[in-house]
């Protein structure tokens, strides 16, 4: 039985209690009737006017009770006169107002959190307490399809971190923790360091080439010009051995030609000029380099196949892109080795060259557009930095990759 229906009985049976006991007056005295009736009735009266009093506020505090359970911080009650009423309404309004605001508040940063999460351009993914990914904004997505990625997801310790690589690009994956309820969640960070680590590998690579260019050029310019003069005393030899003599110095001095090239191979890379845009017909450029090439892969027995749609000209620099389409051919060329197959599609604003070579070894995946990292016996390691260094100035998307079939791809999607 409740508060209110236990008070309520107890006034009935006193009530019911007085009105026997007046019965029984009442036989003795009956005039005392019309007095213990008004009574009675005033004593009535002051009952309801108590047991509603007492219960108001309860009510009011069962109402209220209920609107917070229903989370609604709308409503709110009006003063009623009585003291002690009219200061708990005040109480329980000041109460709704607060809860208002801060869930308002709350709500505008939740949005402003997910805003910022949505157009961050680094990946985050939010896991549950169950340590499955829950939640994801459109670079993680991005980035997940990736096993090597998605492989990390509870993979990492909490504040562990680990650098990706994927083609061309660099990416830090990063785990931390927060609380939730009390209890600790994981998020995971993906960050971009493709240009950071780019541009700090290039300042790198860029001096020690000058350094080496400056030595070697007063190194061989002065060798040479020795050279030569000793080639003027050739007559004081004695014939049988000038022969050697001259040959010995010619060599040399041809040696010497050899290392400046050599080395001016190397400045090129410090000496990529920014592109200059022009309309270009990419599919024409494709089909002249492929014409120049031809003869070398006719001798090999590799099939070179076009795909070439004629959607109208891109933005380029021509001569830059020349450049780049004739070092990923002859990459593929050295690839496939003999008897084999390159294809090439250009459609879309997308150019694909894919092979059917051995494939990119998986330890030199990440190596792969590292300055002076090659694997041919006489290679600088420079073709992919030249390639990577054309198609970021393009700001061109471009990667490298295994195919499911066999061999590479290289895709670039022009912008």
């Amino acid at each position: 039985m409740s508060f209110r229906s236990r008070i309520i009985a107890w006034f009935v049976v006193l009530h019911v209690v007085l009105a026997a006991l007046a019965v029984f007056v009442l036989m003795r005295y009956p005039l005392v009737l019309f007095a213990v009736e008004l009574c009675f009735a005033i004593s009535i009266f002051i009952s309801y006017r108590l047991v509603r009093s007492l219960f108001v506020p309860l009510d009011l505090v069962r109402t209220g009770a209920d609107l917070i359970a229903e989370r609604d911080f709308s409503s709110r009650f009006v003063p009623v006169g009585e003291p002690e009423l009219d200061r708990l309404i005040s109480i329980y309004n000041e109460m709704v107002d607060r809860l208002r605001e801060e869930r308002l508040s709350a709500e505008e940063q939740q949005h402003l959190l997910q805003r910022i999460l949505m157009a961050s351009p680094s990946g985050i993914a939010i896991c549950g307490f169950d340590g499955q990914v829950h939640q994801t904004n459109p670079a993680a997505d991005r980035l997940l399809v990736h096993p090597a990625i998605s492989s990390l997801i509870g993979a990492l310790a909490p504040g562990e971190s680990r650098l990706i690589t994927l083609g061309a690009r660099r990416l830090r994956v990063s785990r931390a923790e927060f609380r939730d309820r009390g209890f600790a969640k994981s998020f995971y960070l993906f960050e971009e360091l493709t240009d950071e680590l780019r541009l700090s590998e290039k300042a790198a690579y860029e001096k020690l080439i000058r350094m080496m260019s400056h030595e070697v050029n007063n190194s061989v310019g002065a060798v040479r010009s020795l050279l030569e003069s000793v080639l003027r005393y050739a007559e004081q030899v004695g014939s049988e051995d000038r022969g050697d003599f001259v040959n010995a110095l010619t060599i040399s001095s041809a040696r010497m030609d050899n290392l400046n090239r050599f080395m001016s191979g190397f400045a090129d890379v410090v000496r990529i000029p920014p592109p200059h845009f022009a309309e270009t017909d990419l599919g024409e450029i494709i089909t002249d380099i492929a014409a120049l090439l031809q003869p070398e892969l006719d001798r090999r027995g590799i099939e070179l196949r076009l795909d070439l749609a004629r959607d109208g000209d891109v933005r380029v620099d021509p001569h830059q892109f020349e450049q780049v389409i004739l070092n990923i051919l002859r990459n593929a060329a050295e690839a496939v080795g003999e008897d084999g197959l390159i294809e090439i599609s250009w459609r879309d604003r997308v150019l694909t060259v894919r092979d059917s070579g051995r494939g990119i070894d998986e330890k030199l995946q990440a190596e792969l557009f590292t300055p002076f990292f090659t694997t041919k016996r006489d290679g600088r390691g420079l073709g992919l930095t030249i390639v990577q260094e054309i198609l970021t100035n393009h700001r061109a998307q471009f990667s490298l990759q295994n195919r499911e079939e066999g061999g590479a791809e290289f895709r670039i999607r022009v912008p």
